[in-house]
C-alpha cells in the first residue's frame, strides 16, 4: 500500500510502525451543532481506509475524538440561558448541549454504515494526560505560563525550529493565533495550551490545574488523546484539509516537541463544494447529510460521498444523487439476480487491489466495480453464468461498506417508490438501532428490533452491519 504524505508532499509505501498493525488517528467533530457534509465525507473516507487495511490483513485501530468543551459550545449554550432565546432546548447546560450533538452525529455515522471507531474520545475525559503533556513542554522550554494574570499557557513557537514544517511556512508569514488576548504572550502566534477560566463562563467547564483553573486548549486535545491510545509514535494522522493550518500544524508542533515522534503519515480529504463554490448558509448553497437522507437512500448518499478521489474536491450539484443512485442500484440489481452464487469468502479483483493500494484510488476502484458488473450482467444476457463477476462485485462492495446498506435480502430488488420509501424508512430505524447498540443502551436496541418484527420486517445482525427482510 503506498499513501500520499502531506507533511512530504509525496506518496509513500505504508511500513507499519508496529508490525501487522496500522494505528490511524482521525480528527472528528466539535459538537456545538449538528454534522455538515464536510464531516460525515471525512469519517467515510477513514472508514474507507480502516477497511481496506483490515482486508489487506493489518490489525486496526482507529481513533476519532470527540471536542465536546470549546467556545462555541460554550456561547450556545450561553445564548439558550438568554431570556430572548427562543428554541427548542432553553437553559441548556454545555454538557448537555455537546451530548446531544454527539449523539447526532453518531446516528448519521451510522445511517451511512460508517464503522465505529476502536476508540472515540471526549477531550473532557483526558485532563490529566493533557496536564502532563503541558509540563513536559514547559520542562523542555517549549511553553510557558501567561505574562498577565490570565492563568493561560502558550506553546512558544518560536523556540521550536521545525514549526511550520507541516504546511511549509516560515513563522513571519503566519498569521496570529486568535485564541486568547495576546499580552500574554511572547509572540502573537504562540498558542494556547490552557485557557485560564473566565467570569462569564460556568464553573463546570474549568478544571483545577497547576497553572490555575481552565481548560484546554483545542490543539492541545488531540494529541493528548493521540498519544493516550496510539502511543507516541503511530501510523496516520487525518482530517479535512481545512485542519492543516492551525490545528494540525500546531498539533505536529507540540506532540514533537515534547519528544514524541507522532505520526509517520499526515493524510487530509478535500472539501466538499456547491458546483464549484465553497458551501455558505449566507449565500444559501449548502446541503446537509440529514437533507441528502432526505433525498436517497443511505446507500446512494454513501456511494456518492465516496465516490471521489479522497484528496480531491467532491463537488455537489442538484443531480448528483440521482446518478449515484443509478449506478449503484445497477450493481445493486445485479448481486440481487446472483445471490445463490455468492461467497462471504469472496476476494476483490486484482485490478480493483492495485487501485485502492495505490493512495486510495477509489475512482478507478469504482471503474473495475462496474466493468464487473457490466461483464456480469452480459454473460447473465446471454445465458452464461456470471457467479464469477458476481462474487468479485460482492466482495469489492463489501470492502467499501456498500453491501451492507443494499436491500437484496428477499431475493431481489423492487425498484418502485413504494420499496424505496420502505427501505428509507426501516434505514433509519436500523440506525437509530446502531447508535443504541454502540452505546450499549441493550433495551432501546431490542425494542427497535421488536417494532420492526411486529410490522413483518426480519432484522439480521452481522460482521458489516444489519439488513432486513419482508418475513414471508
Amino acid at each position: 500500500m503506498r499513501f500520499y504524505d502531506s507533511a512530504t508532499s509525496e506518496i509513500r509505501d505504508f511500513v507499519p510502525v508496529h508490525p501487522g498493525e496500522a494505528r490511524i488517528y482521525y480528527c472528528g467533530a466539535t459538537v456545538q451543532g449538528e454534522p455538515h457534509v464536510g464531516h460525515i465525507r471525512s469519517a467515510l473516507v477513514f472508514d474507507q481506509l480502516a477497511r481496506w487495511m483490515r482486508y489487506r490483513g493489518l490489525k486496526v485501530t482507529t481513533v476519532r475524538n470527540v471536542t465536546d468543551i470549546d467556545d462555541k459550545i460554550l456561547a450556545k449554550s450561553a445564548d439558550s440561558f438568554s431570556p430572548d432565546f427562543s428554541g427548542e432546548y432553553p437553559r441548556e447546560p454545555w454538557w448537555a448541549l455537546a451530548y446531544r450533538f454527539e449523539k447526532v452525529f453518531a446516528r448519521a455515522y451510522a445511517a451511512l454504515g460508517i464503522d465505529p471507531p476502536t476508540y472515540e474520545p471526549r477531550a473532557t475525559g483526558h485532563i490529566p494526560e493533557m496536564f502532563e503533556l503541558i509540563q513536559r513542554l514547559i520542562d523542555r522550554g517549549h511553553a510557558y505560563p501567561a505574562l498577565d494574570d490570565s492563568g493561560d499557557v502558550y506553546f512558544d513557537v518560536r523556540s521550536w525550529e521545525r514549526y511550520g514544517a507541516l504546511t511549509r511556512q516560515s513563522i513571519d508569514d503566519m498569521q496570529d493565533a486568535p485564541d486568547a488576548d495576546p499580552r500574554g504572550k511572547r509572540d502573537p502566534r504562540d498558542f494556547a495550551l490552557w485557557k485560564g477560566a473566565k467570569a462569564d463562563e460556568p464553573a463546570s467547564a474549568s478544571w483545577e490545574s497547576p497553572w490555575g483553573r481552565g481548560r484546554p486548549g483545542w490543539h492541545l486535545e488531540c494529541s493528548a488523546m493521540a498519544g493516550k491510545y496510539l502511543g507516541s509514535h503511530f501510523d496516520i494522522h487525518g482530517g479535512g484539509l481545512d485542519l492543516r493550518f492551525p490545528h494540525h500544524e500546531n498539533e505536529l508542533a507540540q506532540s514533537t516537541a515534547a519528544g514524541d515522534s507522532f505520526a509517520n503519515f499526515w493524510m487530509h480529504n478535500g472539501m466538499v463544494t456547491f458546483e464549484g463554490e465553497k458551501m455558505s448558509k449566507s449565500i444559501g448553497n449548502t446541503i446537509s447529510p440529514s437533507q441528502m437522507l432526505e433525498q436517497a437512500r443511505p446507500l446512494v448518499v454513501r456511494y456518492y460521498l465516496g465516490s471521489a478521489h479522497y484528496r480531491s474536491v467532491l463537488d455537489y450539484r442538484p443531480s448528483s444523487l440521482d446518478e449515484a443512485r443509478v449506478a449503484i442500484e445497477r450493481v445493486e440489481s445485479f448481486l440481487a439476480s446472483h445471490l445463490d452464487s455468492i461467497s462471504e469468502d469472496a476476494r476483490v479483483p486484482e485490478d480493483f487491489a492495485a487501485a485502492m493500494d495505490d493512495d486510495m484510488n477509489i475512482p478507478r476502484a469504482l471503474a473495475v466495480l462496474h466493468e464487473y458488473t457490466r461483464a456480469g450482467n452480459a454473460a447473465a444476457a446471454a445465458g452464461e453464468s456470471a457467479a464469477e463477476q458476481a462474487n468479485a462485485v460482492y466482495a469489492m462492495v463489501k470492502v467499501l461498506g456498500l453491501a451492507q446498506l443494499m436491500s437484496f435480502g428477499t431475493g431481489g430488488v423492487d425498484s418502485s417508490v413504494e420499496h424505496q420509501a420502505l427501505d428509507s424508512l426501516i434505514q433509519a430505524v436500523l440506525a437509530e438501532r446502531a447508535a443504541a447498540r454502540e452505546a450499549k443502551d441493550w433495551a432501546t436496541a431490542d425494542r427497535m428490533r421488536d417494532f420492526l418484527a411486529a410490522a413483518g420486517i426480519s432484522v439480521k445482525d452481522g460482521a458489516s452491519g444489519s439488513s432486513w427482510s419482508v418475513e414471508s
